[in-house]
C-alpha cells in the first residue's frame, strides 16, 4: 500500500509540474498540443508495447513440451495470481534477465532469457516469474504509460519554449506578463524535462519495489527471489544485455550497467535495497 500511494503521489507531482510549465511556456493552448502529442505516442507504445518489445529482442515463443517446467510455474502462479496463463516467450540471449509485457492481464506476455533459466533453481526462477506476473496484476504497463504521458507532454512543451525563445517568444511573454522573461522560459526548458524525469525514474523504482513484495506474497516466501536478485546482481554484470534504454525499466534487473551519479537515473532500486526489504517482511 506504501508504494501505491507514493505512486499517486508522484503521478500528482507529474501532474501539477505540466500545469505548472504549461502555464508558464505554454499557455493553455500549448499544454493541450503537448498533451495530445504525447497521449498519442504513449497510447499507440501502450496498445503495441507487447509486440514490440517482443520483437526488439528477438523473443520467440516457447510451447509446453519445449518447457514442461517454466509452463507449470507460470500457470501455477498464474492461478495463485487469479489472472490468465500469459504466452510465454524465449529470448535467445546468454545474459539472465526476464521481464513482463502488455497492456492488460488479458494481453500480457512473460519472457525469459535462455540465461536464466541455466542459472536460477526452480525456486529462484518461482520467485522471478512471480515478480513479473505481479507487474501484469497491478498493471504497471498502464501506470508507467500515464508517467511517460506526463513527461513526454512537459518535454514537448519545453521544446516548445526553446523555439519560441529563439524566435522571440519572451518577449511577448513579458509583455503578456506570464512567461517570465526570455531567461525564465530558457531555465524552465531546460529544468523541468530534467525533473519529470527524474520523477518518472522513480515512479518505475516504486513499481520494482511493489513487484518484489507481490511476488514475495504470490510465492508465500521471500526467499527464491532473494536469492535470484543476489544471483542476477552478479551474472548480469559478467554477461552484460544489449538493451535499449527505452526498454530497460521492463526486465527484473537493469540490463544497463552504471553506478555512482548515473544511479540516480536508473529504472531500477538498487538490489542491496530490494533484498534488504524483502528480508524485512518475513515471509
Amino acid at each position: 500500500m506504501g508504494n501505491l500511494i507514493k505512486t499517486g503521489f508522484l503521478l500528482a507531482v507529474l501532474t501539477c509540474l505540466l500545469v505548472l510549465v504549461g502555464g508558464a511556456i505554454g499557455g493553455q493552448q500549448g499544454m493541450t498540443i503537448a498533451f495530445i502529442l504525447a497521449f498519442v505516442m504513449n497510447v499507440g507504445s501502450y496498445w503495441f508495447s507487447d509486440k514490440i518489445v517482443l520483437s526488439m529482442y528477438g523473443a520467440q515463443p516457447v510451447d509446453e513440451a519445449r518447457a514442461p517446467g517454466l509452463y507449470r510455474l507460470v500457470r501455477e502462479l498464474a492461478a495463485e495470481a487469479k489472472i490468465p496463463v500469459p504466452p510465454i516467450y524465449l529470448i535467445p540471449d546468454d545474459s539472465p534477465n526476464a521481464f513482463a509485457t502488455g497492456r492488460n492481464p488479458q494481453h500480457a506476455a512473460v519472457a525469459v532469457t535462455e540465461g536464466i533459466l541455466r542459472i536460477m533453481s526452480e525456486d529462484e526462477l518461482r520467485g522471478v516469474l512471480a515478480h513479473e506476473l505481479s507487474h501484469v496484476k497491478n498493471r504497471d504497463t498502464l501506470i508507467m504509460t500515464i508517467a511517460a504521458t506526463l513527461a513526454g507532454a512537459i518535454t514537448y512543451l519545453a521544446q516548445m519554449a526553446q523555439w519560441a525563445a529563439i524566435f522571440g517568444g519572451g518577449r511577448r511573454s513579458d509583455d503578456e506578463g506570464g512567461g517570465g522573461g526570455l531567461i525564465g522560459m530558457l531555465l524552465m526548458a531546460i529544468l523541468a524535462p530534467f525533473a519529470a524525469m527524474l520523477v518518472q525514474m522513480a515512479i518505475s523504482r516504486s513499481r520494482e519495489y511493489e513487484a518484489d513484495a507481490s511476488g514475495a506474497r504470490l510465492c508465500h516466501r521471500a526467499s527464491g527471489l532473494e536469492r535470484a536478485l543476489e544471483k542476477l546482481d552478479v551474472a548480469s554484470r559478467q554477461e552484460p544485455m544489449a538493451a535499449t534504454p527505452a526498454t530497460a525499466h521492463l526486465f527484473i534487473v537493469n540490463p544497463l550497467t552504471g553506478g555512482g551519479f548515473a544511479t540516480l537515473f536508473s529504472t531500477h532500486p538498487p538490489i542491496e535495497e530490494r533484498i534488504a526489504r524483502l528480508r524485512a517482511m518475513k515471509l
